[in-house]
């Protein structure tokens, strides 16, 4: 084999490496990435170079836990930077929703921004429910950058095991 064609060999190999591995980080993190749109209501802000602005984060990590109790489900999604009234809550279907906007502080605005890794703007998080929920008895709080929302199984639609006994 030719010197040629063992760098040919040796790169196609990192290249499935490397696809391997985004596709990896893709399955195992992929509905913790949250796109963020940027607010139309606020406008860009003025002190951030436009390159930077450019070039600033939309994509954001919001990641979560979704812990099962004997009657309830128990979701914790880490949403630094926001305030209890800033969320929007709601069950659809087979999945917690969690919407919002996160807003730029206008004193962190003042100055000359280098790097803006931060996501900022409108997003909606979609966390599956691996069991049957009742919405209306859920409750929420908002405490250290973490959003907890407790959700009680619906356990009519749990079903129910019968047991078969002997004649």
């Amino acid at each position: 084999m030719s010197t040629l064609d063992q760098i040919r060999e040796g790169f196609g190999h990192a290249l499935d490496t490397l696809s391997r591995g985004w596709q990896q980080l893709r399955e195992r993190a992929g509905s913790a990435l949250t796109r963020f749109h940027p607010s139309s209501a606020e406008g860009p802000v003025e002190s951030v170079e436009a390159g930077v602005a450019r070039n600033a984060a939309r994509w954001g990590v919001l990641a979560s836990e979704v812990r099962e109790t004997d009657d309830a489900l128990i979701i914790g999604l880490e949403i630094p930077g926001m305030e209890s009234k800033d969320f929007e809550i709601q069950v659809v279907d087979d999945h917690l929703v969690v919407s919002g906007e996160k807003h730029l502080e206008r004193e962190q605005a003042r100055g000359r921004f280098y790097v803006m890794e931060r996501a900022y703007g409108r997003f909606e998080r979609m966390v599956p429910l691996p069991v049957p929920v009742d919405p209306q008895g859920a409750r929420a709080k908002y405490h250290n950058g973490v959003l907890t929302v407790t959700l009680p199984k619906n356990l009519r639609a749990l079903g129910r095991r019968i047991p078969v006994q002997g004649a």
